[in-house]
């Protein structure tokens, strides 16, 4: 999959591949596609914080995903990033 078709999850901003099968359910249990299966579940946020506490979880993971990366400069990246995904839009 190209990176410009490529499905991030519009909560916690990790690439959801093109299987589907990181995809979240709705409450129907059909899949939706905009939300992962660790932040959405049977048409649900399984994650009820804000979205600074969400950053501070995502941290560790896009830091062990990106070994040349930084925590400040991944926690940077996702300060400026996460404001624009769904979740989290005002």
């Amino acid at each position: 999959m190209n990176e410009m078709n490529q499905k991030f999850c519009q909560c916690c901003g990790m690439p959801m591949g093109d299987t589907g099968e990181l995809y979240g359910t709705n409450a129907d249990g059909s899949k939706n596609e905009e939300y992962c299966k660790y932040c959405f579940e049977k048409g649900a946020f399984t994650f009820p914080g804000t979205m600074e506490e969400m950053i501070e979880i995502c941290l560790p993971h896009m830091v062990a995903a990106n070994p040349d990366m930084k925590e400040d400069e991944a926690r940077k990246i996702m300060q400026e990033w996460f404001p624009t995904l769904k979740r989290w839009k005002e």
